[in-house]
């Protein structure tokens, strides 16, 4: 790779779509958003339109490039949303329905026909995931019963499942291929083999046949042709899931490094020398694949952390960046009011369908400051519920790393570190995940090294620990009160 050239890097989220260029240094010289919308057709339904998603990759990598209108592209990297589903026509690549969000919860019926105590413990030994909604092997279902119920075209391999990855990866022209990390996520891979599993692909009655092909996370593939007349001839040389291209930008390579990346859900992950061993309530996934087989990662999903503040925001008609402020400036009351955002159950280290969202704690004299600080809060405490489950796992977590828009709030870290009893290290990055896909490019172009990437200067803020043992444990304590009654109803992964 020459100074002159650069990377584009593209992170195509639940909410927009992101791209970055990166010079030989590893600088980010230029960098371009365009939104994304996302389409609420039935309760706990969300979906998203296809063709929007890659006008929006169009759009944001044209802005990027006009920024540095001068510099010769070297490589294209890709990180994406995760568990999102589509299903397209092999012969001419077009999505038959809309995509199911990660989010969607339609499926809810499938996972629970299917859901015993025995079968739930053989699927997450297998897959490495526990049984529910949010993974895409339930979403295949659902969409082969709906556009394919006799399974008559996936059988003979005229359409295609895939995550967002295999959907933009086929418009660059790699054609049906899908990234180990992101397959992992599915529900239908065996994450000890790396393999499309068939008990597992049995179980979801998804035929083998409209699976894509399994590749590494490394590249070359495809070409930037379709995306923009200045990227022809640049290929795809890195592939992945965001929360894994996260850890990779965080330069975590080492097991027990852990990051949390908060963006409308959260993802709290740890580098791993092998899956989970025993039930945790935390997940095991393939965090990337350099070449020569995977490397896995543990991992925690929650599904409300920014949200949650979104959603009190609108409540209150202010905007979630003042909310955020006022949530700062109010302080904390030991065993005061808790939110727990269990808007459609919790995730890990839970993982309760059933579980309801509530306020807990409320008072004639409760304000509109004690909810917004309960909304900061609640993230808080569920990155720390994650991490404590995963301190059963894998040793040597001494540190949290953080990214994403919430963790720019300096009391949502204090909280972090002052609950976890360990600092808690912000990296000075709005794109991490971005960040991280381009190290990968830069990996596979020979640019760097893995020692030279976790080399890279990186502009970090560490949030040590100044809070009275006492105030934490009142915290804690009103944190669990609220989630029990919150999970009444629900059983724990336990």
């Amino acid at each position: 790779m020459a100074k002159t050239e650069i990377i584009i890097a593209i992170d195509q989220g639940t909410s927009a779509t992101k791209a970055l260029a990166i010079d030989a240094t590893g600088a980010v010289v230029a960098r371009a958003t365009a939104p994304v919308e996302c389409s609420f057709p039935g309760p706990g339904w969300v979906e998203q339109d296809a063709a929007a998603i890659w006008t929006s990759v169009q759009t944001a990598a044209a802005a990027c490039l006009d920024q540095v209108p001068a510099q010769p592209v070297a490589a294209l990297a890709l990180c994406n949303q995760r568990e999102s589903l589509l299903m397209w026509d092999r012969r001419t690549g077009e999505p038959v329905a809309p995509m199911l969000s990660w989010q969607d919860g339609r499926t809810s019926e499938i996972v629970a026909r299917r859901h015993t105590p025995k079968v739930a413990a053989w699927v997450r030994e297998r897959s490495g995931l526990p049984m529910d909604p949010m993974f895409s092997a339930a979403k295949a279902c659902w969409l082969l019963d709906h556009h394919d119920p006799g399974r008559t075209r996936s059988r003979a391999g005229q359409v295609c499942l895939g995550t967002i990855d295999t959907y933009l990866l086929n418009r660059l022209g790699a054609g049906a291929i899908t990234e180990a990390g992101n397959a992992s996520r599915t529900q239908l891979l065996d994450v000890r083999r790396a393999a499309w599993d068939a008990d597992l692909l049995r179980l979801f009655d998804v035929p083998l046949a409209a699976m894509p092909e399994l590749v590494p996370s490394i590249g070359p593939r495809g070409d930037g042709a379709a995306l923009h007349p200045r990227l022809a001839g640049a290929r795809v040389h890195a592939v992945m899931g965001d929360s894994h291209a996260a850890l990779f930008g965080h330069g975590a390579f080492r097991p027990g490094d852990v990051k949390a990346t908060l963006g409308t859900g959260s993802s709290v992950m740890a580098l791993a020398s092998a899956p989970a061993a025993e039930h945790t309530g935390i997940c095991s996934t393939i965090a990337w694949d350099l070449g020569s087989g995977p490397s896995w990662a543990l991992e925690g999903n929650i599904r409300s952390a920014g949200a949650t503040v979104k959603w009190l925001a609108d409540v209150l008609q202010v905007t979630p960046d003042e909310l955020a402020r006022l949530a700062s400036d109010h302080g904390e009351q030991p065993g005061g009011v808790m939110l727990v955002p269990a808007f459609g159950g919790l995730g890990a280290p839970w993982w309760d369908p059933h579980a309801v969202g509530l306020i807990a704690g409320l008072t004639l004299g409760t304000s509109r400051a004690d909810l917004m600080h309960a909304a900061v809060d609640s993230i808080a405490h569920q990155v720390v519920d994650v991490v404590e489950a995963m301190d059963r796992c894998v040793e040597g977590i001494v540190r949290l790393r953080v990214d994403g828009g919430p963790t720019r709030n300096l009391h949502l870290r204090a909280l972090l570190a002052g609950y976890l009893g360990r600092p808690v290290v912000h990296l000075d990055e709005p794109d991490v995940s971005a960040l991280g896909a381009a190290h990968m490019a830069g990996l596979s172009l020979g640019l760097w090294s893995l020692d030279g990437l976790g080399a890279l200067p990186r502009r970090v803020i560490e949030s040590t620990i100044d809070r009275p043992v006492a105030r934490v444990h009142a915290q804690r304590q009103a944190w669990s009160d609220a989630l029990r009654r919150s999970r009444l109803r629900g059983d724990s992964w336990k």
